[in-house]
């Protein structure tokens, strides 16, 4: 990343039990950290040397930088 921070990402949860799960990066992509997030709790998450991705289970409220997605919808 060249000493600049990765981007932010909130991630509202709108329903209890939501999982949130940090992703690293490399030759071999693992887990390296989850949370669990109950009904309107708000998370803050950022891209990192370390995460490349956060996959996000449940139904919650994520809002980038380019936009406001909602997980789980039918």
């Amino acid at each position: 990343m060249n000493g600049k921070q990765g981007d932010y990402i909130v991630i509202k949860a709108e329903e209890d039990g939501v999982n949130v799960i940090g992703l690293t990066r490399g030759t071999s992509t693992r887990f390296h950290h989850s949370e669990k997030l109950d009904k309107g709790e708000v998370m803050i998450a950022q891209f990192t040397e370390h995460t490349s991705a956060i996959k996000i289970r449940g139904k919650a409220v994520i809002q980038t930088n380019v936009g406001e997605v909602h997980s789980n919808e039918v």
